[in-house]
């Protein structure tokens, strides 16, 4: 049977509403500027006969279990985060700000796995062969089982992807890619979304892993519509801040592994290097105390991190007072300042107030609640914490101080770093019976200034 013309609709990204033209604002939400692009290419009778063969009930006993047997990439900070590597015929989304080192690492697994034999396509939308040659170039060695392509056809690349069979295949970016059946540009919702599920079923199709590279906008959100985050079966977004060299690696989503683990990177002259102890990689040595600087034990996934707080509380020459937050909840220290006001009676209320998160890194755990807080009553009073003390803890709005999980590896990690106080909220520890340091047990917000500033 003849292959039907293609069909556009316009689905409302909101509520779902289906119309045969564009129009400004959905007629079913009223939302503006939310309809987008839908491809439809299968004919009724295929649909029917598609639909009979793939919906069929099976029992769970009846299906075969088999062993997954991921490809180990060789960089063991991504594999980490993956859950021990790439799973044959999964859709892997990688997302970052610009600069941020994406196409860096994808090129690096890339050339390890031609290390291997394992053949690999690299298709870029965004550099030409020359570019991507010379890139690789910096990053090492490879073999001839790395191929590199130059395309922004989806359809031209997987007919080439089924001719050279790769294991894995690379695309760099999916918001440059696009198919000929719409008539919207490469980056369009509609786009984005068709070259999406055409990968997807070719991953799936023949069991090969597939990488995509995806932009993100200026609110920090995934370009392309939210369904992209849904249709793949891995989201990882790169984070860092392009002044610092470190970069960090979190899982947004894994269907194969945990999304609690994640990979600490520094971009080098020859690419990403990987950081296997970043426990005390954010710290920098003093040679006297400083008034405003705090260090917590905080946790990037799995893995204790002592991170420097810094805070500065200056008078004000204007009538409204600022507040600024880097690397910091912005409303989590407005929070944690009228803590401040109700519970130790400081007056902020001619005070800016700004809270710096040391190394470029972001901070959004609860546990780094009394490390900023100690650090703006410090700069407050200008009286610094005492050296050698380690604090953490997650501060309510009566002024309690919470447990948070992984408390003894918190303390333990920092004890090889040299720490030995710790404040941290009152809760029962399981130390080893040789460990020496201070502990100090708090349950409120008082008590923790008492006995740090005593």
């Amino acid at each position: 049977m003849a292959k039907t013309k293609a069909k556009v609709s316009y689905v409302c990204q909101n509520c779902g509403y289906v119309t045969a033209s564009w129009l400004g604002k959905c007629p079913e939400c009223g939302a503006w500027n939310s309809l987008a692009e839908q491809l439809e290419t299968k004919t009724r009778e295929q649909s029917f006969v598609t639909f009979i063969e793939s919906s069929k009930p099976k029992t769970i006993g009846s299906v075969a279990a088999k062993p997954v047997q991921r490809m180990e990439t060789g960089i063991r900070e991504f594999d980490r985060v993956l859950g021990g590597g790439i799973v044959p015929g999964s859709l892997i989304l990688l997302s970052g700000d610009p600069g941020i080192g994406k196409s860096t690492i994808l090129l690096d697994v890339a050339m390890r796995f031609s290390q291997k034999n394992i053949k690999t396509l690299y298709v870029s939308g965004e550099e030409s062969e020359e570019q991507t040659a010379m890139r690789a170039g910096r990053l090492g060695s490879c073999t001839d089982s790395l191929l590199i392509m130059t395309a922004s056809e989806i359809s031209s690349i997987l007919l080439q992807a089924e001719h050279e069979k790769p294991s894995l295949l690379i695309v760099d970016s999916i918001q440059t890619m696009y198919t000929g059946d719409l008539e919207t540009a490469a980056g369009s919702v509609g786009q984005v979304r068709e070259c999406t599920a055409r990968l997807l079923k070719y991953a799936k199709s023949a069991g090969t892993a597939v990488l995509v590279i995806g932009h993100m906008t200026k609110d920090g959100n995934i370009a392309g519509p939210r369904l992209l985050e849904h249709m793949v079966d891995v989201v990882l977004q790169f984070e860092g801040d392009r002044s610092y060299a470190f970069r960090v690696l979190r899982a947004l989503k894994n269907r194969f592994g945990s999304t609690e683990e994640c990979g600490i990177f520094s971009m080098e002259q020859g690419g990403l290097a990987e950081v296997a102890n970043p426990a005390g990689l954010f710290l920098e040595t003093r040679e006297q105390e400083v008034a405003g600087a705090v260090t917590g034990g905080c946790m990037e996934g799995n893995r204790p991190i002592m991170i420097e707080f810094q805070a500065l509380a200056a008078r004000t020459p204007y009538g409204m007072p600022r507040r600024t937050a880097v690397g910091f909840d912005y409303n989590r220290v407005n929070m944690l300042i009228a803590v401040l006001e109700r519970r130790m009676g400081l007056d902020f209320g001619t005070y800016d107030a700004y809270v710096n998160v040391v190394g470029g890194i972001r901070v959004s755990e609860p546990a780094a609640d009394l490390p900023v807080l100690t650090a703006l009553f410090s700069s407050y009073r200008n009286r610094p914490v005492p050296a050698g003390m380690l604090i953490f803890g997650e501060i309510g709005l009566t002024g309690e101080v919470r447990r948070v999980p992984a408390m003894e590896r918190r303390i333990l990690d920092a004890a090889k770093l040299g720490f030995h106080r710790f404040v941290i909220p009152f809760a029962k520890l399981r130390l080893p019976e040789d460990f020496r340091g201070e502990i100090i047990k708090v349950k409120t917000v008082e008590e923790a200034v008492h006995v740090i500033f005593k």
